[in-house]
């Protein structure tokens, strides 16, 4: 909401005060008839030195000049000075735009009294704020926050602060604004977003995200596309030039037509040379939703085979190796993949933490259990995330830890297992589901939403296709 709306919206909510100023513009000109009325020696028709004479009257009144000459009656003069000073009162407000960007170090409090609250005010739109479901935790370096104020145009001091808007996210404002009480009242406004529809396909030339923007797929479905496939791509192993991506994405718009939120990803694929991996987005549940493949089964939910999204290479892999440490032969019951210190280990699938703590060789270690069937393991970290402990359930690609050299390791990196029934596997070749597919009913309305999206998709990806030249 810009300056120019939140005026217009002040105004609307102000027309007692509009009734009020008009009441004061009829009862000045009125007043003003009357005064000139009342002088007897001025005849019907004002002379042009009669007209001079009035405007010195106004300049020694702007002045604060006591008994003007003029051929005007004493009270007259009286009457345009009291005149003067009441339209003076009247235009003494002005409104006045003010906004911050919040920096680091900030907090919703100090904002909201750099904008001029006081320290009462401002606790109490804080907890106001927090009663709309606003966490002010969630305030972020960049963001700003704007204030409408009344100011006195005499003297430059604020009188009040009338409204301020803060934006959540895009197309979501908060707005406090002060009541004729002089407390804050806070609402809530959402712009009403059209979501449309958008395809895209291409080769892969140099890296997936590069491909793909390179189609014009915004950036933040880019990240959702590769999120989708980490729990069954190698990224940096399994995909090569030459092979192709598909995907169909919603845009939020607001009613003027800007994108202002990236909405879901309905479909994805892949296809890798011979092989065609596709996605379907399917809500199983009010609020959730998840990837299946065409038949249903629960893709996005097959075990992660990199516990990272950064750069890495494999430093030692399953199997039997000689020890770095030991220099004998030796079976090496992960995979060991080499990153920066301190880059973000994510957890293989969703489970509950069953061990977090310093473990000898290991150093520190988690140990997640995500069904009857699978584990994983996470040694030599740095250090656990936030909240991670024994018993707390964790969502697949969430933050647990971060790369480390603790135990007994020759440099950064994390040691990653898969446990099977108990048994130790090779994380990049097995096939680990770890949630459910689709079935009964559920999976009858999904098969019915596969046939439409697959009807709808050929003709929006035979638009991207080059076209064919006919042959002589």
């Amino acid at each position: 909401m810009n300056f120019k709306d939140v005026l217009k919206f002040d105004i609307k909510h102000k027309s007692k005060h509009k009734l009020i100023t008009l009441g004061y513009a009829v009862a000045i000109i009125t007043a003003f008839i009357v005064s000139l009325t009342n002088n007897n020696y001025v005849e019907a028709s004002v002379s042009k030195s009669e007209r001079l004479d009035y405007i010195m009257i106004e300049n020694n009144v702007v002045n604060n000049l006591s008994n003007p000459e003029t051929i005007y009656p004493e009270s007259s003069v009286e009457n345009i000075k009291s005149l003067f000073n009441m339209v003076n009162t009247l235009v003494r407000e002005r409104k006045e735009a003010k906004t911050i960007t919040v920096e680091k170090g900030d907090t919703l409090i100090s904002v909201l009294m750099d904008l001029g609250l006081n320290r009462e005010q401002a606790n109490d739109v804080y907890y106001k704020l927090n009663a709309q479901k606003y966490d002010p935790r969630d305030l972020r370096i960049g963001q700003k926050i704007t204030a409408l104020s009344t100011i006195d145009s005499q003297t430059g001091a604020l009188m009040k602060v009338n409204f301020i808007t803060l934006e959540p996210q895009a197309g979501e404002r908060l707005i406090a604004q002060m009541e004729e009480n002089g407390e804050y009242k806070v609402r809530r406004e959402k712009d009403e977003m059209i979501e449309e529809v958008n395809s895209a396909t291409g080769s892969i030339s140099g890296t997936l995200s590069h491909s793909m923007q390179n189609q014009g797929v915004p950036a933040a479905i880019v990240n959702k596309f590769i999120q989708i496939f980490a729990y069954s791509v190698d990224f940096r192993r399994d995909v090569r030039k030459g092979d192709k991506f598909e995907v169909i994405y919603e845009n939020k718009i607001s009613p003027d037509g800007k994108i202002v939120k990236t909405g879901d990803i309905i479909y994805a694929a892949l296809i890798l040379r011979k092989d065609k991996l596709a996605l379907y987005r399917f809500e199983h549940s009010k609020g959730n939703a998840d990837y299946y493949t065409e038949k249903g089964l629960a893709m996005k939910k097959t075990l992660r085979k990199v516990p990272l999204n950064v750069k890495y290479r494999i430093s030692s892999p399953f199997g039997k190796r000689r020890h770095p440490i030991f220099k004998d032969l030796r079976i090496h019951w992960g995979v060991d993949y080499a990153a920066p210190m301190g880059s973000p280990i994510l957890a293989g699938g969703d489970g509950v933490v069953q061990v977090a703590k310093y473990n000898g060789a290991y150093g520190n270690y988690i140990k997640i259990r995500h069904n009857s069937e699978f584990s994983t393991a996470y040694g030599h970290m740095k250090g656990f995330a936030k909240g991670i402990r024994p018993g707390v359930r964790v969502k697949q690609g969430q933050l647990i830890g971060y790369v480390g050299s603790t135990g007994r390791s020759t440099g950064p990196h994390v040691h990653y297992e898969v446990v099977q029934n108990g048994r130790r596997v090779n994380p990049r070749t097995i096939k680990a589901s770890a949630g459910e597919n689709l079935a009964g009913d559920k999976l009858k309305k999904f098969k019915k939403m596969v046939a439409e999206v697959q009807s709808s998709y050929k003709n929006m990806f035979a638009q991207n296709e080059p076209a064919k030249v006919a042959s002589k």
